[in-house]
């Protein structure tokens, strides 16, 4: 087998400008893959990853029985929550852990009551700055980036809330105005207090911007009867994607709390990701399919033009299984070298893409969860698919030197030497 290697390696550089040209199309096609791959990547945490930062984050943590009461939005608080806290920043991929109390009620005001939910949050805590990674230098709240009237809430402010662009159309209210907030405390007793609206953020999507107002811990802390504790811990994670391998090191080391990832309170959102990856790895298979029949195209041409050397090792005295199997060599080693070229060129296109990032601002308008991306996509270096993408290109070009190669092989050596 070392002679057949040796052979089908100097065999396929004896045709250099072929072997290359081969090799580039491999290579172009492996490497446009990842950096698809990669770019789709840096979509979901952009988008479907900043819904999830404003919807609860990555993982939560709550008390036990929580889960099975959810439906009722309990306020069960959590046994010494500063110690959770220091647990989950203790893991390497967490980026935040904050506390809060998330309750549901009401906010009315001259123009009717609507629904809402009401999160006390630690305003200082989640307005933090992020020390890494491309959104370095922004606070760690989605909310805190986008406030665009007013300001962000402060620990000591009192009796303020902090609503969305959406509310605050519905309600007709600006900054400074005062509204209604009702909601239960932990025994069930409903609570009402007028509060100042301290500033409005725009995500960029109403649905969500009528859906969740936020007030200062300590003021949920008193209104709700949860003196200096909190319902529970949010967390946020490097990427998206990596929350299993997260909420399985915590759980261990937080026995009698849930530890939940944010498809268990979102499952529509779950939904919504799987099938366009779905859609989008059904689109992948096209477009190396469409990719893959030209590579094919060279290499059975590449095979067939050398019909007349198949027939003049048969003449030698090469048996058609031992032909077959140096011609297949040669497939499967220009596969190898045009699928680490193709490697080599993906991680160079998608270095250079994850440093300098890609516009995306302008198409934020075209449709809700597009309005998210609130800077630039940075794609990943698109491994996630490498695997089977880099095999695909590997088997695809032992099967065209192999198909060709068994047919002339079984060649009588005299009419393989008149070949034209």
């Amino acid at each position: 087998m070392q002679l057949y290697l040796r052979l089908a390696w100097r065999n396929i550089w004896r045709h250099k400008r072929r072997t290359i040209n081969i090799i580039l199309a491999m290579s172009l096609s492996l490497g446009l893959m990842m950096w698809y791959d990669g770019l789709i990547d840096g979509f979901n945490n952009a988008i479907y990853g900043n819904a999830i930062r404003v919807l609860g984050g990555n993982i939560q943590i709550h008390a036990g029985g929580y889960r099975e009461k959810v439906d009722s939005n309990p306020l069960l608080p959590l046994a010494d929550d500063a110690a959770v806290v220091q647990a989950a920043l203790a893991h390497p991929d967490v980026i935040s852990a904050t506390r809060r109390i998330q309750t549901g009620g009401l906010l009315s005001n001259r123009e009717g009551a609507f629904g809402v939910s009401i999160i006390g949050i630690d305003p200082d805590a989640e307005a933090a700055l992020i020390t890494e990674g491309n959104d370095a230098g922004k606070p760690l709240s989605l909310i805190a980036q986008n406030i665009k009237e007013g300001a962000w809430l402060t620990a000591d402010g009192g009796d303020v809330i902090l609503i969305g662009r959406g509310m605050a159309d519905v309600m007709d209210v600006k900054v400074g105005d005062r509204i209604t907030m009702v909601g239960s405390d932990i025994h069930k007793q409903n609570r009402q207090r007028t509060m100042t609206v301290v500033g409005i953020y725009d995500i960029g999507i109403s649905s969500l911007e009528r859906q969740m107002a936020y007030i200062p811990l300590a003021e949920a802390q008193a209104l709700f009867g949860l003196d200096g504790q909190s319902t529970e811990i949010q967390i946020n994670i490097k990427r998206l994607g990596e929350e299993d391998k997260v909420v399985s090191a915590l759980a261990p080391a937080l026995p009698g709390y849930e530890v939940e990832s944010w498809n268990k309170n979102y499952p529509e959102l779950e939904t919504a990701i799987n099938s366009k990856g779905a859609a989008m790895t059904v689109f992948g298979i096209i477009i190396i399919s469409i990719a893959a029949i030209g590579i094919l195209n060279l290499l059975l041409m590449a095979v067939y033009e050398r019909t007349r050397e198949i027939g003049l090792l048969g003449a030698l005295g090469m048996k058609p299984r031992e032909i077959a199997t140096l011609f297949v060599l040669e497939g499967a080693l220009i596969g190898l070298v045009g699928a680490a070229a193709g490697v080599v060129v993906g991680l160079i296109i998608n270095g250079i893409s994850a440093q300098v990032g890609l516009d995306y601002t302008s198409y934020a308008s075209m449709s809700d969860y597009m309005a998210l991306i609130n800077s630039r996509i940075y794609p990943s270096m698109g491994l996630q698919n490498l695997g089977w993408r880099a095999g695909t290109v590997v088997i695809i070009s032992t099967l065209a030197a192999f198909i060709p190669a068994r047919e002339a092989s079984h060649r009588e050596p005299a009419e393989a030497l008149h070949y034209v």
